[in-house]
């Protein structure tokens, strides 16, 4: 919902107001599950408004959800969760957060709101990652500092050819489906090329404007129907609030279109492109307001407190990369030579390193990239994952070293190669233990571990090619 009107007034004020003004019938209550997909329900408006104070009951069965497959259940003596208020699947309670109130333009009369999931007692849900990322902001405020997030997405657009809803191809996972290409790519930045998307891309902009994002800009990418996205900085949790909406939306509204849009990293699609997630992150002084990050005179692109957080970061490039990597998939992006990282290495304006440092040294928009992450990496523990780095990279004083000359070089750390191997990083890395806690650490190993055997007793197109004829 735009926020032109008294902004005096409470997000639940200005709520209230909205749902009569407006006629809406339905509120789309909703939370961002482990995977960051929203799962949620419908409600009608008096429901909603009966909810919000005390909460709507909804099923904890979808914690435990994975991507596209039975549940993990918590009560398998073989997972070892160990979920206090959980096991057994009771019902917990979403609370909805006035402040998400959006109005969505593509289904009248009904609008989206997003909530935090807590326990029948009334405590926090421990698996709930948008609570956990707001405690992650709290520490840096109290560090004196407010996270500022740049979201830059990149994604795919395809024709729908064919949804494949047929009964024997409605599985666990289900048949994906057949697509086409909208446009060749290969044209960087090319307005021709984003032209040919235009009718798609046009009424995803709308709709991001129409919800009050700060959209910056939408075009066509490189690869045959990807396309990048950006927005204007925000506040780390807004950031993560608009990145959930922004996939639901684009889904949604491509389907409408007759298209199929995915945040997949790397479709099993001929002569499709890797896409990446982007994290731009500084620090704001919330004393003065300032960008905590620009440069105080000194020989480092960065101030000492931004040199300190983006040493943070590299200090735990492995360890994260189970949170901004999630998914076996990512793991194709990183390529020497393909704008995408391979070593935790920082340079100043070198797009061949994990970290880039955008901006002149002495300008207030100077700020950090993290080129390492995928589309499809759940918000919440993306950018929290980055808090927690790079705090402790200002607690601790961490030098960064000096910038790579090549992004690609060796001699440099490299990043976890497979999940896998993110897995067994993560698993070894202190202070993330420390800060997500042992119920949500045990939880998240759970989920990939299974994710990771269900991939490794499948048979790929690669071995049955492989090996079928020849053996």
């Amino acid at each position: 919902m735009p926020r032109n009107q008294d902004d005096s007034a409470s997000p639940l004020a200005r709520l209230e107001r909205d749902l009569q003004e407006h006629a809406i019938r339905q509120v789309r209550l909703g939370w961002g599950d482990q995977h960051g997909i929203v799962r949620g329900k419908t409600l009608t408006t008096g429901e909603f408004l009966s909810s919000v104070e005390t909460g709507k009951d909804f099923p904890s069965l979808t914690i435990f959800d994975t991507t596209n497959h039975p549940i993990l259940y918590p009560f398998s003596d073989s997972n070892h969760l160990d979920l206090p208020g959980i096991s057994g699947l009771p019902d917990v309670v979403l609370l909805p957060d006035p402040s998400t109130y959006r109005r969505l333009p593509w289904l009248e009369g009904t609008a989206w709101v997003l909530g935090d999931m807590h326990l029948q007692d009334g405590q926090p849900d421990p698996l709930c990652t948008r609570q956990f990322l707001k405690r992650q902001i709290a520490r840096l405020n109290q560090a004196g500092f407010e996270p500022i997030i740049g979201l830059e997405v990149e994604f795919h657009i395809f024709r729908l050819v064919d949804a494949r809803l047929g009964a024997e191809q409605s599985g666990n996972p289900p048949a994906p489906p057949a697509v086409a290409n909208l446009a060749h790519g290969y044209q960087y930045m090319s307005e021709n090329r984003t032209d040919e998307l235009e009718d798609v891309l046009a009424a995803i902009r709308s709709a991001m404007l129409d919800m009050g994002l700060p959209l910056a800009g939408l075009d066509a990418e490189w690869g045959p129907g990807q396309c990048e996205i950006t927005f204007q900085p925000m506040p780390a949790l807004a950031a993560a609030d608009a990145m959930l909406l922004l996939r639901g939306a684009v889904k949604q509204l491509c389907r409408r279109r007759g298209c199929h849009a995915t945040f997949m990293t790397l479709p099993k699609i001929p002569n499709a492109l890797a896409s990446g997630w982007h994290l731009h992150q500084s620090l704001q002084d919330i004393r003065t307001g300032a960008n905590a990050f620009a440069g105080d005179g000194g020989p480092a692109p960065l101030s000492e407190t931004g040199m300190r957080y983006l040493a943070g970061l590299l200090s735990h490039a492995a360890g994260t990369s189970v949170l901004t990597t999630p998914t076996i998939n990512g793991y194709k992006r990183y390529r020497p030579d393909s704008l995408a990282p391979c070593h935790a290495n920082w340079g100043h304006e070198n797009r061949g390193t994990m970290l880039r440092i955008v901006g002149a040294r002495q300008s207030g928009q100077i700020h950090i990239e993290n080129r390492v992450g995928e589309p499809c990496a759940n918000p919440y523990l993306y950018i929290a994952s980055q808090l927690i780095a790079g705090l402790d990279g200002i607690e601790r004083r961490l030098d960064a070293g000096l910038p790579a000359s090549a992004g690609y070089q060796g001699g440099q750390p490299r990043l976890p190669r497979s999940l896998m191997e993110a897995i067994d990083a993560f698993r070894r890395d202190d202070l993330l233990q420390a800060a997500l806690g042992r119920h949500l650490s045990t939880y998240l190993v759970a989920l990939k571990e299974f994710e990771v055997a269900r991939f490794l007793a499948s048979v790929t197109d690669w071995e049955h090619q492989e090996y079928f004829e020849i053996y």
